[in-house]
């Protein structure tokens, strides 16, 4: 049994229009400690073409905790939506809610590579889906969109909180010792301690958690035409 999703506003938007949307929509985001467990884990990940406007999305589903890969789901298109910081998700999530629908299995939790709340507005790409879904979410993003730099301890664990302006709004993961850390946040339907727990119980010898290792080298494969 497959996802089916109700529209909660149109994507074709100015920027300004999706910046109020943005704040009608945090009003809506649930942070609480989950109730798990969960069987399975969607992970989900877009490459960009290096010629043009292209977008190729995927969501990888696999068994949790053990990472077994049940099915895979894919989706091609254009960008519709300028590059604009902090509305990474009106150019995304199209693309990757049509690759989300094609799962067959629904999925429990979400993983998705980019910001939960640790956005201006609270409102990542990981929190807009997350409410799109309905189902808890979990950013994990590679860089700092906002909040103070801070450097975590050097072993794999280590982690110190995400402040913005006196708000903890994620945490900065060390996911492996002596490599860049991670900037976890959760979504939605998700609180930080089980968020920050789940990523590190992810990552398997790398320093991104292996369902999105495998999402993002997923989706490259599809832009450059292999499967």
């Amino acid at each position: 049994m497959g996802m089916k999703i109700k529209p909660l506003h149109p994507w074709h938007v100015s920027p300004r229009r999706a910046i109020q949307i943005q704040d009608e929509l945090r009003k809506k985001i649930r942070l609480h400690a989950p109730s798990g467990p969960w069987r399975r884990i969607a992970a989900g990940d877009v490459s960009y073409s290096r010629t043009d406007n292209r977008l190729f999305a995927g969501f990888l589903l696999f068994s949790f905790p053990d990472l077994i890969l049940l099915e895979s789901a894919s989706a091609q298109g254009r960008a519709s939506f300028p590059y604009v910081p902090g509305l990474l998700s009106f150019r995304e999530a199209p693309i990757l809610i049509r690759a989300f629908l094609q799962l067959k299995t629904k999925a429990e939790l979400v993983l998705v590579d980019g910001q939960g709340i640790a956005h201006p507005r609270s409102m990542g790409i990981a929190a807009h889906l997350g409410l799109i879904f309905d189902l808890p979410t979990i950013g994990c993003a590679k860089s700092r969109l906002i909040g103070e730099p801070a450097e975590p301890p050097a072993c794999r664990g280590g982690s110190v909180p995400l402040v913005e302006k006196g708000e903890i709004i994620g945490k900065i993961v060390r996911t492996r010792t002596d490599v860049k850390p991670l900037y976890v946040s959760p979504g939605h339907k998700m609180d930080l301690e089980t968020s920050v727990k789940i990523v590190l119980s992810l990552c398997r010898g790398y320093r991104i958690p292996e369902p999105l290792r495998q999402a993002h080298l997923f989706v490259n494969r599809l832009r450059v035409g292999l499967r």
